[in-house]
């Protein structure tokens, strides 16, 4: 993409009646959106940016860690196939959450580690998770639980990137496939 091209951006995920919405951030969304969309009861995951000051950043803005967004994945599923608990299970495998913004060579507070909730419901049962989710773990969980922000969307060409890139980006190769493998889920 050239200097004067403007990166078009992803639009929002439709939230069909009934369905729940859980955005979490853990290390590099393109990890994340990969394993969420094969969950069954999962409508979508969208990869995107929370919890910044700027309004409408873009990936190179986020890159630079001025901004204060995390990368993130908004879920979208619907709570009579998989419910909340459910999504944080995976949330908590999906990751090492005693790593402080970072998860392996993605160092920033881009990379953090949190769970934005909806409602207080959705906190209790972060915190819950959080504390069940501590006896998996030698070192103390660094996950921040905030209340949502906007989600901004990221560029188009983040969106279902693994499964777009993986034979051609060896990021894909080395960190996002092993991580699916060990979650027996499609690589």
């Amino acid at each position: 993409m050239s200097d004067s091209e403007t990166p078009t951006m992803a639009s929002l995920p439709e939230i069909p009646d009934g369905a729940k919405v859980a955005t979490l951030g853990a290390g590099c969304f393109w990890c994340v959106e990969a394993a969420y969309n094969q969950i069954d009861g999962v409508y979508s995951a969208i990869s995107g940016y929370m919890g910044g000051e700027s309004s409408n950043p873009t990936y190179e803005q986020i890159c630079e860690g001025k901004t204060g967004h995390a990368e993130v994945v908004q879920v979208v599923f619907d709570p009579a196939k998989i419910d909340y608990e459910t999504i944080l299970a995976w949330f908590w495998d999906l990751h090492d959450p005693t790593q402080l913004n970072r998860q392996g060579n993605d160092v920033g507070t881009q990379y953090r580690s949190v769970i934005f909730y909806e409602n207080e419901e959705q906190k209790m049962t972060a915190e819950r998770s959080q504390s069940a989710a501590q006896e998996n773990f030698d070192q103390p969980i660094v996950t921040e639980i905030v209340p949502a922000m906007t989600f901004f969307p990221a560029e188009n060409y983040h969106q279902n990137y693994y499964f777009l890139n993986k034979t051609r980006n060896s990021y894909c190769q080395y960190v996002v496939e092993p991580k699916l493998k060990k979650l027996k889920l499609k690589s």
